[in-house]
């Protein structure tokens, strides 16, 4: 409840000397207000920032229908939070501006992510099969046989 919410302090970091407190919400100054949100991550290719993606409904009146959108938020992750995966579903508070395109940062890791929201996120299919010279050459007698016939 350090920070005002309701989420569990992390340990404390491991090296206090090179830990980066100025952009920590749980142990250094960082104030944490505004909105809280959930969501999946999708991204931990950049250093210390991951990509949350939220997914919502949108009533459309005209339709009497709702309708899905989804927003993709990059959030910061403090040090005591690594590792984090690509499928984890956490809990990012709005802070101050930390970057160009920061404005929220990882508070709580509500549920990790297993195989298979792993393989579902990423979608990957399988590559098609490249053919070999071997199967070039197989296929080109296969169809000379047949023509001399």
């Amino acid at each position: 409840m350090a920070i005002g919410l309701d989420v569990e302090t992390p340990p404390e970091p491991e090296n206090p000397e090179e830990y980066d407190y100025e952009k920590c919400p749980f142990y250094g100054e960082l104030s944490v207000r505004g909105q809280i949100l959930e969501g999946t991550v999708i991204s931990t290719d950049m250093d210390k920032t991951v990509v949350v993606e939220r997914e919502y409904d949108v009533a459309v009146p005209k339709y009497d229908r709702q309708m899905k959108r989804r927003s993709r938020i990059p959030a910061h992750v403090p040090g005591v939070l690594e590792p984090l995966s690509v499928g984890d579903t956490v809990k990012i508070a709005e802070t101050r501006p930390l970057s160009k395109t920061k404005s929220h940062v990882v508070v709580e890791v509500t549920e990790e992510a297993t195989a298979e929201d792993i393989a579902a996120l990423t979608r990957q299919a399988e590559p098609d099969r490249e053919l070999s010279s071997s199967d070039v050459t197989e296929g080109a007698e296969e169809e000379a046989v047949e023509g001399d016939q």
